[in-house]
């Protein structure tokens, strides 16, 4: 007898095979039937009209920290997720010493806005080493199965100290120390590296990360830590100071290790082309034999503006910093006076305030054509009629006042500021990118950027607007969507036991009412440690989601089960 039979749905098996209907047969931890009619069982579902999928396996997030204290793993856990891998971009929190504790959870402020007090009372840091690290999050049951890779600036730190600070070149002697551990890492089970070569990513103090300037030589040398083991990829985000040079040591990369080396890519709203052009340069790379691959994200990558996240177009006027000390409901109260409302739209941006932004920043702020009404559900490829710049010269008003009013009619109400992936004001290059074999799909960020950005959600949303809901542009097969987070993100990091239905893979299942899948509008909640803000976002739709054969979420909720675990590269991948 089977302990669990999810029957009558439809089998999106995460292969990119048409859907099937028939039975889903559970043992143990383990898929033991695939379609037709299976025997009878402990418990079954009825899935008639549902879709039966893998659990989607999440490449691209930030829970370096999170996961150390947090077993379920909310917003991810939430929308179908079932295994993360995290240690993205370079940051993280092992190897460390204790001196170094605060600057490190200064770098994950810093470059991926997860609050420092959340971090500072959530980290235990009862490691030092990262096979010590990898053993601490090994203690933790959990709902999902999470995996880890290994960051190159806190090791840069790790072996080289003020110096790695100060982006000092490093020597020979460094660089095999570096090489050293991540091989430690990865004998360990880290499913990889990463680094970063971006101006995006600075430290508190305003200066570039440990790592921006690595010479080629200490890449390759620290690369040659993958030579012969088989598994583990080494990943990047880069600016692409000389694309050229950039594609050119990572084609080496792939060609001295045989291992695969991806890279964030994402449109560039100052060079239309330039995915084009680094886009081809992948598969020049994969013609030359190095397994070169673009990581791209599903959505715009959008930054949340509201009364109560990191930044609006009101942020940096006089009046509107006197609110920031205010609990939400008095600041909406204040908000909502006439003379109030009239004092801050009278006020310019204050020059010291201003200074205190990045040109970055500073942009999000005053690009009144960028920015738009999140709605309810969530739309997230507006048209350019709809942004608060169309709507101020369709009412007469200035832009200020259309975007104020909306704002100050609730705390629950958002504005969509697309940053990038967004160029064409529509999603057409997404489209080309996701129907790319070259590329992976990854940069949901999940327990990253909590004040300001909440896309964890997008493995859902990929279902929703890819394949049901869009209306501005072709739409993509429901088996492609599902193979993408699946079968493809599992296999291009290792995960072998996982991310397709078949018999003898890991029971990892979504059960889903496609027509029912409904995002909510992001909301904010103070439920980090020490009150920490983040957003987090919910969805409708999920029947069931199993892992390892046992049900962690039902209807939405979190069941209360934790079969998930750490998973490590080089042993089957199997938790």
């Amino acid at each position: 007898m089977h302990d669990t039979v999810i029957r009558g749905g439809t089998i999106v098996d995460g292969s990119g095979s048409a859907g099937v209907t028939g039975d889903v047969a559970l043992e143990g931890d383990r898929i033991v039937q695939v379609g037709g009619k299976a025997g009878p069982a402990r418990r079954e579902i009825d899935a008639g009209g549902l879709l039966v999928t893998p659990g989607w396996v999440d490449a691209h997030t930030h829970y370096d920290g999170q996961a150390t204290w947090d077993s379920e793993l909310a917003p991810s856990s939430w929308h179908g997720v079932t295994t993360v891998l995290f240690g993205n971009c370079g940051v993280g929190f092992a190897p460390v010493r204790g001196r170094d504790h605060e600057a490190l959870i200064g770098l994950m402020e810093a470059v991926e806005e997860i609050p420092g007090i959340a971090l500072a009372e959530g980290l235990k840091w009862n490691w030092e080493t990262f096979p010590q690290y990898l053993d601490a999050l090994d203690q933790m049951p959990r709902a999902i199965d999470i995996a880890a890779q290994i960051p190159h600036h806190p090791l840069r730190v790790y072996v080289m100290g003020e110096r790695a600070i100060n982006r000092e070149k490093a020597t020979g002697d460094d660089i095999a120390a570096m090489r050293d551990a991540v091989r430690a890492g990865l004998e360990a089970g880290a499913f990889g590296f990463t680094t970063s070569r971006t101006n995006s990513h600075k430290t508190p103090t305003g200066d570039m990360v440990p790592g921006r300037y690595s010479e080629v030589e200490e890449l390759l040398g620290i690369g040659s830590a993958f030579k012969g083991l088989g598994y583990g990829a080494f990943g990047v985000n880069s600016d692409f100071d000389i694309e050229t040079e950039e594609l050119g040591w990572m084609t080496t990369f792939g060609q001295q290790t045989g291992r695969p080396v991806w890279f964030l890519l994402t449109d560039r709203p100052t060079d239309g082309e330039r995915w084009k052009r680094l886009m081809a340069g992948v598969h020049e790379a994969r013609r030359q034999g190095a397994m070169v691959t673009a990581q791209i994200a599903g959505r715009p990558v959008g930054v949340m503006l509201g009364i109560d996240t990191a930044l609006n177009p009101f942020s940096i006027r006089p009046s509107y910093q006197a609110l920031l000390k205010l609990p939400v409901a008095e600041r909406m109260q204040r908000l909502q006076d006439p003379a109030f409302r009239a004092q801050v739209l009278n006020e310019r941006p204050a020059p010291e305030l201003v200074n205190r932004l990045s040109q970055f920043r500073q942009h999000i702020v005053t690009r009144w054509d960028r920015m738009f009404p999140m709605g309810d559900p969530p739309n997230y490829e507006p048209a350019e009629s709809d942004s608060i710049g169309a709507m101020a010269r369709r009412e007469g008003r200035s832009p200020d006042e259309v975007a104020y009013d909306y704002l100050a009619a609730g705390a629950d109400r958002f504005l969509f500021f697309p940053i990038v992936g967004y160029n064409e004001d529509n999603l057409d290059v997404i489209h080309t990118m996701l129907r790319d074999d070259a590329t992976i799909l990854g940069l949901s960020d999940g327990g990253a950027h909590c004040s300001s950005i909440v896309d964890a959600s997008v493995p859902s949303w990929m279902l929703i607007h890819w394949g049901r809901d869009r209306s501005r542009g072709a739409k993509l097969p429901l088996e492609l969507l599902v193979k993408r987070q699946t079968s493809e993100t599992a296999s291009f990091f290792g995960f072998h036991d996982r991310g397709l239905l078949r018999p003898g893979m890991k029971a990892d299942v979504n059960v889903i009412d496609f027509d029912a899948l409904r995002l909510h509008v992001p909301e904010v909640r103070y439920d980090l440690p020490m009150g920490g803000r983040r957003l987090v976002q919910r969805v409708d739709g999920y029947h069931h989601t199993f892992v390892s054969g046992v049900e962690t979420f039902a209807g939405g909720i979190h069941t209360g089960a934790t079969p998930g675990k750490l998973v490590r590269a080089g042993t089957g991948a199997k938790a």
